[in-house]
């Protein structure tokens, strides 16, 4: 547990990068739909809400990057940036170790190691190479070499060490990371047939895998054309429930409620029982998070800010994200996101025809902001 708490203080600095570039999302987003949408992209306000969606989606989508060097630099023993540097070489070399176009040089990829190899730069690989840059650092800082190799005496020696660590890292995620993967798609594949209550279990395991940057695997079985289900693209291509074999919209909809409300929900009572020397700090801290959750549906900053620190809380979160996408389901709210489960998406998705009863999201978001 101690463990687990000082990776968690490490991932706050990264952390408290990412809500302002959520809400810059959400609102550019609500600009210029069509950054995420497609479409044209006319005007000077859409041209600026594009740039604001790019300019979040910079750090956004390099997420994985900034914990590397953010957990290199906060578990190691003196808070040394070198160590932030060793870091960001393991992550270098293991995702380009384990891209999909070089691992296909050595052996053949069926669909399901494609996909696990396409989605290798993952928050919990970059956990890893910032775990591998920190011990590292704490082990060989003060290593001294011959004469001849002084140069690479002490601190310079930690990047070149982690490299070397992380080629046996990606040896080893070579034979792992694809079977881990593939078992999740497996998973996904038998509860589609439980409908309201497989739903339920997908979301469950959706923000459970999150810390390890495996929900993509789930996702993939469920939002897109896996295996033949793709919510997400038939809802967003303007069909309906009749045009496919399921309730069109009940692998998204559930996390509406959950994001938009039950999240500030739950960073209100972070807030009421922080300590009183911490307050602010918690209000700084979960305050903007639960905006950008609110507005795009951005929960990174919420989750990563307590997932370690508090691993069981998490797994309650996770269950209370199951039981809602469960009964939202059976109640018939539904509506679809093309980026992620906030406002924005909320609204550009009710017009769709696939959106059904989308003014429950406020009792359902009251009672998500309760429970939370």
């Amino acid at each position: 547990m101690k463990f687990l708490q000082k990776l968690g203080k490490s991932l706050m600095l990264p952390v408290a990068c990412l809500p302002i570039c959520g809400i810059l999302m959400g609102i550019g987003y609500a600009l210029c739909p069509a950054t995420m949408q497609g479409g044209e992209i006319n005007g000077i306000v859409q041209q600026i809400g594009f740039y604001l969606v790019k300019a979040g989606g910079a750090l956004i989508d390099n997420m994985a990057i900034l914990f590397a060097i953010g957990i290199g630099v906060g578990m190691s023993d003196d808070n040394d940036g070198t160590a932030g540097l060793a870091a960001l070489a393991s992550w270098l070399m293991i995702t380009n170790l384990l891209s999909t176009a070089n691992v296909s040089v050595i052996r053949t990829l069926s669909e399901t190691t494609t996909l696990a190899f396409d989605k290798i730069a993952n928050p919990f690989i970059g956990i890893i190479a910032g775990l591998i840059g920190a011990m590292c650092y704490n082990r060989f800082k003060n290593t001294q070499l011959p004469d001849w190799l002084s140069f690479f005496s002490g601190k310079r020696c930690v990047a070149i060490v982690a490299g070397v660590v992380s080629i046996i890292a990606s040896v080893v995620l070579l034979f792992v990371w694809p079977v881990i993967f593939g078992a999740l798609v497996a998973l996904g594949k038998g509860i589609v047939s439980l409908d309201a209550i497989g739903a339920g279990i997908y979301a469950f395991f959706n923000r459970l895998l999150i810390p390890f940057g495996l929900h993509h695997a789930l996702n993939n079985v469920f939002w897109f054309e896996t295996i033949g289900l793709g919510d997400l693209t038939h809802f967003w291509a303007g069909e309906t429930s009749a045009d496919v074999s399921w309730s069109l919209g009940m692998y998204m909809s559930g996390f509406f409620p959950c994001m938009m409300f039950g999240v500030p929900g739950a960073a209100l009572a972070m807030v009421h029982t922080a300590k009183p020397g911490k307050k602010k700090v918690a209000i700084g801290l979960v305050t903007s998070a639960a905006i950008a959750a609110f507005v795009c549906g951005v929960t990174e900053p919420f989750e990563f800010g307590f997932m370690f620190l508090a691993p069981v809380l998490y797994v309650i979160y996770a269950l209370l994200y199951g039981i809602f996408v469960a009964v939202t389901t059976l109640v018939g709210f539904r509506a679809g996101f093309s980026f992620s489960a906030g406002a924005t998406d909320l609204i550009f998705s009710a017009s769709l025809p696939a959106a059904q009863k989308t003014w429950l999201i406020i009792p359902l978001g009251i009672a998500a902001f309760i429970v939370f």
